[in-house]
């Protein structure tokens, strides 16, 4: 036969080219899953049902709008942006609500319960508990002031959450700019990107026992600024602990870039706040956002739509839940 004449058994070298294309193609598809148009057909008010809950909760309380924007963030950074921190506890797992970085201060829970029951009234089982969560926090950013942009959609559900994932997973706020950086690195976001989402502390409070030892003992700290935050937050550990301050002094209900203006005169919240701009790497960057709020919201834009495309569970894989709390 013609085609058995010119047939080659195949070397280790075209094998492996082979598997890298199939592997090339398979990211390139996995990627490709996620689209702004996913539910065009599916569930084509999507967007419509979602911002009047967001909007609802905000104007009830402003500071709703920061944490759906962080349970964003603490979703995408463990394990992928997958719905996981949404779930409750069961018997087979302990989940992400209780790790270090969420206890007592992950919140707005009961918001993305709200827009996901709207959701399943007008979509029944079609739009996941991970993009209710992804278009909610671009809707708190834009109500707040922030940029707009279009999200990417098509994730799944997962069925399980580790406790232990998270604590490993989100940089604490004692992080410095090294651990910070390697953090990001590791998932795909360059040093920039760190920056500018970064940036979403210009909204939001954080507890005391976040930054406690910040305002007692460390040196690159105004020195009034301390001050004002000792007034609420005592130097014993146990007392005033969930007692609360902006993380940006002047607007801490506006997203703008007053939060790198703060880093300028000292005046970070936060120890890992203050590590963008000490001397390091990053002081660069942060003195053009604090200039130019526009590169900012475009940054963070850029630094949303790829954190939103880590590791997501798409086609066959996971579920769409019902109830963002429990599996199906």
């Amino acid at each position: 036969m013609a085609f058995s004449s010119v047939f080659k058994a195949p070397t280790v070298t075209s094998c492996l080219l082979i598997f890298i294309s199939l592997a090339s193609i398979e990211i390139t598809t996995t990627k490709a899953q996620l689209s702004t148009n996913f539910y065009s057909k599916s569930c084509p008010n999507l967007f419509s049902v979602v911002k009047p809950v967001v909007q609802s909760a905000i104007n009830k309380e402003k500071r709703q709008g920061a944490s759906i924007v962080r349970l964003f963030f603490h979703d995408c950074f463990v394990n992928g942006c997958d719905g996981s921190i949404l779930l409750d506890d069961t018997s087979s797992f302990t989940g992400e609500k209780t790790a270090i970085p969420n206890r007592n201060s992950a919140r707005g829970f009961e918001v993305i319960d709200n827009i996901k029951s709207a959701v399943e009234k007008a979509c029944p089982g079609v739009v996941s508990c991970a993009d209710v969560l992804a278009v909610a926090a671009r809707d708190s950013t834009v109500i707040l002031g922030g940029p707009n942009w279009n999200v990417k959609l098509g994730r799944r559900d997962a069925r399980t959450a580790s406790r232990s994932a998270a604590n490993n997973g989100i940089p604490p706020p004692t992080s410095n700019l090294n651990q910070l950086i390697s953090r990001f690195n590791a998932l795909g976001l360059s040093t920039r990107d760190l920056v500018a989402l970064s940036g979403a502390h210009t909204i939001g409070l954080a507890r005391c026992t976040s930054f406690r030892t910040r305002i007692y003992n460390e040196t690159n700290i105004d020195r009034s600024f301390a001050q004002t935050r000792r007034s609420n937050c005592p130097s014993t550990n146990g007392t005033g602990d969930n007692n609360l301050a902006p993380l940006d002094l002047q607007t801490p209900t506006t997203f703008d870039n007053n939060y790198f203006k703060n880093l300028l005169t000292r005046k970070g919240l936060l120890h890992s706040d203050q590590q963008l701009f000490n001397g390091g790497s990053t002081d660069s960057t942060v003195r053009t956002y604090s200039n130019g709020q526009s590169t900012f919201f475009s940054d963070f834009v850029t630094g949303m739509i790829k954190m939103g495309d880590i590791s997501p569970l798409t086609g066959s894989k996971g579920e769409i839940r019902k109830n963002c709390r429990r599996v199906n």
